[in-house]
């Protein structure tokens, strides 16, 4: 059970009832549901979110950091919404299964887990070498930027999740078994 107040897109008035009616119209999920209870963190992760969907990197390949970042941090509710948006971004389930395990065949999509898997064991603090490992895989130094901006992102969500409790209301994601 949630730990904050569901805010109710149907009877919340002002800032929150038009964020629910434009940028959130249909999308009535419990986690923008919890994080209504701050109109101002609820438009700064939508602001963000919108800005980083403009860039460089990929749908694909931002669904990969989504995955890998919650699959690292245990956030159940973000497996499920990534897992589905990778579907729907060109992702098979075996792929997200794999992208959650640390392994894919394709050697760029292998640069942007390992970068990611970096960026969070070591709490940011990456060796050249593991920045020269990305750029070598194709990537830009404006990529590097956007890695770290889609994984923060994604620990607000995550972080969120966690400290709400937020119930999942989407298919849950497939259980992953398996070595990291």
């Amino acid at each position: 059970m949630p730990r904050l107040k569901v805010v109710d897109p149907k009877t919340v008035m002002g800032e929150t009832k038009e964020i629910f009616e434009t940028i959130l119209r249909g999308k009535h999920l419990n986690i923008f549901k919890g994080m209504a209870n701050s109109p101002t963190a609820l438009n700064g992760y939508l602001a963000l979110k919108g800005t980083l969907d403009t860039g460089t990197l990929s749908e694909i390949e931002r669904e990969i950091i989504a995955l890998v970042i919650a699959e690292r941090n245990e956030c159940d509710y973000c497996l499920a919404a990534h897992t589905a948006a990778g579907k729907r971004a060109g992702l098979s389930v075996d792929d997200t299964l794999s992208i959650r395990g640390g392994k894919h065949d394709d050697p760029r999509i292998q640069a942007l887990i390992d970068f990611t898997e970096m960026i969070h064991a070591k709490k940011g603090f990456v060796s050249d070498g593991d920045v020269e490992d990305f750029l070598a895989a194709g990537y830009d130094e404006g990529h590097v930027v956007e890695v770290v901006a889609n994984v923060a992102l994604n620990f607000f969500t995550n972080y969120f999740n966690h400290i709400n409790d937020t119930e999942v209301d989407l298919p849950a994601a497939p259980d992953f078994v398996g070595q990291r």
